[in-house]
């Protein structure tokens, strides 16, 4: 049986992409609960405020400005975490950059810049990672995506790099297990999480860009990854609305396109509220971070009973097998004063007939 994993409160957690959303939330929230954070993004000026604003919670973070599509970025990031506080436990891999345009319109550099940061920067971290914490343990948590198994229409190279990186993890967490290593490899797969995506991602389309519904609040993620970070599991879907996306619609593929074409069409993925200034397009260039959400304040759920049946399995087994007692039970007495009614009504009309015949 594997050993389990350090509480988060004695880690050194790494993180890439935490200059805004869900590496935001998660580093925000990791230092709350007492673990060392080590912030990693191309923004150094949000990456300083975030490290004050954490420092003045009494939390311990530093941080590195570094693209992560960079070689050997990954081996500096190591290298900081270990100069500044002696050893890494888990290493997050969120980074990513996206566009949303028809794949007629992506050039081959776009599309490669969107492999480069979201797939091979996760390849260096992940390695990285492994260098690290293959032979004394630790968890390497790699943020995907719902759309790793179901593609949508206008946000075609964001789908394939998710999928690419759901394949790795995969293979990477087969490869250390076979060997033996201690260390943990989980995969996020979040459903639509409102974040500055939208505004970030460079954009194609005649109207700003959005995340169709349902969206999820950024913090269930950031929630999903800090216990993965002290809890091994081999993948958390953040959402109930990625459950039909990642189980049944491959396996309608065909309805499953029909239904895509219909939802994540243009008017599904567009809106009427235009980025903050300074934040657009952030595929090749920093722009301006710093918030864990959008600037569009769509209705977002704030909670995720499938994460949390994922999470604590046994609790929600016991949750619905007490439910299923209870209804049956309920039933049962139904049944019971069903069966006792009757029986009173025959016990009355004998009564009265004996009274009818005394007479």
């Amino acid at each position: 049986m594997a050993e389990p994993l350090k509480p988060l409160s004695e880690q050194v957690m790494v993180i890439t992409g935490a200059s805004s959303g869900i590496g935001l939330a998660t580093a925000r929230r990791a230092a709350a609960e007492g673990a060392r954070v080590v912030l990693a993004a191309r923004n150094s000026e949000a990456l300083d405020e975030a490290v004050v604003a954490i420092r003045n919670k009494g939390g311990q973070a530093t941080a590195l400005a570094v693209d992560v599509a960079d070689e050997g970025a990954a081996d500096q990031l190591a290298a900081k975490a270990l100069e500044e506080f002696g050893s890494i436990d888990s290493w997050v891999n969120d980074a990513a950059v996206a566009l949303y345009a028809r794949l007629e319109e992506v050039t081959l550099q776009e599309h490669r810049r969107v492999f480069d940061v979201g797939y091979f920067g996760l390849v260096q971290g992940s390695m990285a990672a492994v260098r690290h914490m293959k032979e004394r343990g630790g968890a390497l948590i790699n943020v995907g995506s719902v759309l790793s198994n179901r593609a949508i229409p206008l946000q075609g190279p964001y789908c394939a790099m998710k999928a690419a990186v759901m394949q790795f993890t995969d293979a990477l967490r087969m490869e250390v297990e076979d060997e033996g290593s201690p260390m943990a490899v989980t995969l996020i797969k979040p459903a639509g999480i409102d974040t500055p995506y939208p505004e970030h991602a460079r954009n194609k389309m005649n109207k700003p860009a959005r995340l169709p519904q349902p969206l999820y609040d950024v913090e269930l993620v950031a929630k999903a990854i800090c216990f993965a970070a002290a809890h091994r599991r081999r993948e958390l879907v953040v959402g109930g609305g990625g459950v039909m996306l990642t189980s049944v619609a491959p396996a309608l593929s065909r309805l499953s396109d029909l239904g895509m074409e219909l939802l994540g069409d243009e008017v599904a993925q567009t809106t009427t509220v235009p980025p903050t200034p300074g934040t657009n397009d952030n595929l090749f260039e920093p722009r301006a971070d710093g918030r864990t959400e959008s600037n569009q304040q769509p209705f977002t759920r704030q909670t995720s009973l499938y994460l949390e049946a994922q999470m604590h399995p046994v609790a929600a087994t016991a949750i619905v097998s007490g439910v299923a007692a209870a209804i049956g039970g309920a039933a049962w007495a139904l049944g019971q004063r069903g069966r006792r009614d009757v029986g009173t009504r025959d016990a009355e009309r004998r009564l009265k007939a004996a009274r009818l015949a005394a007479e």
